[in-house]
């Protein structure tokens, strides 16, 4: 707005309050802006002033900061509320840009007078141009004219690094309607990258008293690490999210690989997070949107772009987000990923952002957001007041990720359409496919997992009675209609009321996890206000990669967290009570205080920093729904034949035994068995010794135990009694029998004990048991002094507890000769 359009509104003179309200002693509001001009730019406060009738400066602040003035063509007076004068202006900036709030930019000239108190003055003409709406408790604006998003939102420089015309990437916009692409800056890649400004959201870092943030280690990077380092450093540095940092405190930094092959940065805040006071901001509950979506039709869901780095950190915080790199040493100005309170702060933050549509036709969880309406019309118009106030506020949208004008969409686990809420359908889709058991384990493995919610399905033994009959082993192991629709009953109580809950982030969760060699499995539980039994609120389990099945077994269940915390983030990262993880590794209990991480296990404890819980060891023999789950993928990995090392061409021929000849050419008068596996020759009855001798007693075999014949044995042959003729055989082997090694450790080496220097210094004690009963006492206590040699002999009835014992030799033994200096018993 230039000075002419502002100073020519008021005919014989301008009217301003601002030498009366400024004053100190009284209340004001206050915007911070920042100036720009030729060559040079300030920042400073402007004063709010509803009364001014033009925009000031003060002319002292003008001269100390070289700001460029000119002579107006005629003077303008100037009067007080009071209608006194003042001196009259004869000056007024040359075209100055000014910034309000970070994104709010536009060309405009101030009038100059002398304001002692306030640098600059937005006036009532400014404030009838735009519109602001402005929050009074905390000096900031909430929106602004819809006419600025053309005019000044839409040309908003960031302070720190311009972003050209070039560079303006709006994003793909094929999913988004083409009513909201006059808003496509809301939408920009480039502006989510850029240096957000100053709120009163930002995030603030407090310590615990006598605390300080622990200086990490420095981590050794590899050439294609360092080139990434450089890469992101350079980035960072031009976006001015970091800056170079002389903070006491560092964090290590070190590098993960994601899925297209390229490095992330990843920087250790556990030892930050330990310290840090925690912000308790609540998460919304999915339950308390029931009622608010009553009568919605349409639905739209957003997610917001860079969400985390559209938050700045406090200023005078920045120093305890400092990290140590070879390169240099660096502290955020914008919210990390990995910091403790960063949820909490990015959820306050767009509430109050979008506070006046809240419950009414939108609802947030963190970065995702909710838009409903009853009907198309009102629908768009919700989008457009939503998108605006995302774009006012710095807030910017990835379109790639939103679903426009929806019947019915996928939020935060649940499906949500004009019906109502229910249920992901993926939540329990590791029930609902659970294929059909192929023998009695795969059987047996399912009953137990169902064993443990039958208090749940009334009638279950009754629904599982066909099931039931085959795990027995004296009937033939044959998958019958019955038995397939007892198993598709059972699966769909599963998945159904009363057995599955709705999750209620306000108490505890419960989650168990189990991995196996071919994949994962887990369990979200809460106990029931209605029966104080333990639900199911969902199940998952997933298949593991080739490159998965290497882990180790640490890693595997490391991963089943992993996997089952982001599986169900939106309950878990908003619970009001720190859940407990279940997991049959005790290793893991330690893996949040573990100094020494290697990379994946580093990137996994960053996700976890979103979460507060505590894991706890549970024994596998009580750990069997999570692994029932874990191995529902068991046939079919393990059918799958393993990759050669050498290539085909390479392979001159198989070894054959010579046993299987003999048994082959046996085959040929007694036909195998349908029970016999497909991998397997079937051993018929004339050469089974034969087989046996192979396995044990040959020169390759080197007679070697029950489980180590069986493993040979195993490997190539079958037949019924496989297991049992096995154990039979080794147990007659008269070579095993005559040359078998105790497997009892080495007893101890017999030493006298020392010779007491007094009687009853040093006695001995111990029970003779198992005597015939006279006068109803069978246990003789006997108690002998290794000096005299001398002995007390006390019957008893039974073996006395250790409480009784030591009754008993204070009544019979220390009562007489006094307390020993050493007792020796076995």
């Amino acid at each position: 707005m230039s000075s002419k359009s502002q100073s020519s509104s008021v005919s014989g003179g301008l009217l301003v309050s601002a030498t009366t309200p400024v004053s100190p002693s009284r209340s004001c509001t206050t915007l911070s802006v920042h100036l720009r001009w030729t060559g040079s730019s300030a920042s400073c406060s402007a004063l709010i002033d509803s009364g001014a009738e033009g925009c000031f400066m003060d002319e002292t602040w003008a001269r100390e900061h070289d700001i460029p003035l000119r002579q107006l063509r005629e003077s303008t007076a100037l009067f007080a509320l009071d209608g006194s004068p003042l001196p009259r202006i004869q000056r007024e900036t040359l075209p100055l840009t000014l910034t309000v709030s970070g994104n709010h930019s536009e060309t405009i000239s101030f009038l100059i007078f002398r304001s002692p108190f306030t640098p600059v003055v937005l006036g009532h003409p400014w404030l009838v141009c735009h519109n602001p709406s402005i929050n009074w408790s905390s000096n900031s604006i909430l929106s602004w004219n819809v006419s600025c998003h053309v005019k000044c939102l839409m040309s908003a420089i960031p302070p720190v690094s311009s972003v050209s015309s070039s560079q303006e990437e709006p994003g793909d916009l094929t999913g988004v309607p083409e009513k909201y692409h006059d808003l496509r800056t809301v939408f920009s890649r480039s502006r989510a990258t850029s240096l957000p400004p100053h709120r009163s959201y930002d995030c603030s870092i407090d310590l615990l008293p006598g605390t300080t943030p622990p200086r990490g280690r420095l981590y050794s990077l590899s050439a294609p690490e360092r080139k990434a380092l450089e890469d992101y450093l350079s980035v960072a540095l031009d976006a001015g999210t970091i800056v170079p940092s002389s903070s006491p405190a560092g964090a290590g930094v070190f590098f993960v690989k994601k899925k297209d092959g390229s490095l992330r940065p990843c920087i250790d805040y556990r030892g930050l997070n330990d310290i840090t006071v925690k912000n308790r901001y609540p998460l919304p509950l999915m339950s308390s949107a029931f009622e608010i979506l009553q009568g919605a039709r349409f639905f739209t869901k957003l997610d917001l772009r860079n969400a985390y780095h559209l938050v700045r950190i406090r200023e005078g915080d920045e120093w305890k987000t400092a990290f140590n790199t070879p390169l240099g040493h660096f502290e955020y100005r914008v919210l990390p990923f990995g910091l403790a309170n960063a949820p909490a702060v990015f959820q306050a933050l767009v509430n109050d952002v979008l506070r006046d549509m809240l419950n009414i036709f939108v609802f947030v969880y963190l970065d995702d957001i909710l838009i409903f309406s009853p009907s198309l019309q009102i629908h768009v118009q919700h989008v457009r007041r939503v998108l605006q106030r995302l774009l006012e506020n710095c807030l910017f949208v990835k379109a790639e990720k939103c679903t426009f004008h929806a019947s019915s969409v996928t939020f935060l686990g649940s499906v949500i359409s004009a019906e109502g809420i229910k249920m992901d359908p993926a939540k329990v889709q590791a029930v609902i496919d659970w294929p059909a058991p192929k023998s009695r384990v795969e059987l047996q493995r399912f009953l137990g997992f169902a064993n443990f919610y039958r208090r749940f399905i009334r009638n279950f033994g009754q629904v599982a009675a066909p099931l039931t009959a085959l795990t027995s082993v004296k009937t033939c192991f044959k998958w019958s209609v019955s038995a397939q629709g007892a198993f598709d009953l059972l699966k769909n109580r599963f998945t159904s009321a009363p057995i599955l809950v709705t999750p209620d982030v306000s108490r505890q969760f419960v989650v168990e996890v189990d991995a196996s060699e071919v994949g994962v499995g887990a369990i979200l539980s809460q106990r029931s206000l209605s029966d104080d039994k333990v639900h199911p609120c969902a199940y998952f389990s997933h298949r593991l990669s080739p490159s998965e099945r290497n882990y180790d077994v640490g890693n595997r269940e490391l991963l089943a967290i992993r996997l089952a915390l982001g599986e169900w983030r939106q309950w878990l990262e908003g619970a009001t009570v720190p859940f407990v993880v279940w997991t049959d590794h005790r290793n893991l209990e330690y893996i949040r205080s573990a100094k020494r991480l290697n990379a994946r296990q580093a990137r996994w404890a960053l996700f976890f920093a979103r979460f507060e819980f505590m894991i706890s060891y549970r024994p596998g023999s009580k750990n069997t729904k999570p692994d029932a789950l874990s191995r529902l993928f068991s046939s079919s990995v393990a059918s799958t034949d393993p990759e050669g090392i050498l290539p085909e061409g390479r392979v001159v021929g198989l070894t054959v035994w010579g046993i299987e000849r003999q048994v082959k050419q046996a085959l040929t008068h007694t036909p195998s068995p349908r029970a016999c596996p497909r991998n397997l020759l079937f051993v018929p009855v004339p050469t089974r010794l034969a087989v046996l001798q192979w396995a044990h007693s040959a020169k390759l075999a080197g007679h070697p135990g029950v489980r180590g014949t069986l493993a040979s044995i195993r490997q190539r042959f079958w037949w019924p009694t496989r297991e049992h003729d096995t154990r039979r055989f080794v147990a007659a082997c008269s070579v095993c029998a005559q040359t078998k090694s105790g497997n009892s450790p080495p007893a101890g080496r017999l030493r006298p004990l020392p010779i007491p220097s007094r009687p009853w210094s040093h006695i001995a004690l111990d029970f003779v048991t198992g005597l015939p009963s006279s006068a109803g006492k069978t246990v003789i206590l006997t108690v002998v002094d290794r000096f005299s040699k001398a002995a007390h002999f006390i019957p008893l009835a039974k073996l006395p507890s250790a409480k009784e014992t030591a009754q008993i030799i204070i009544e019979n033994v220390f009562r007489i000769h006094g307390l020993p200096s050493d007792v020796v018993s076995d």
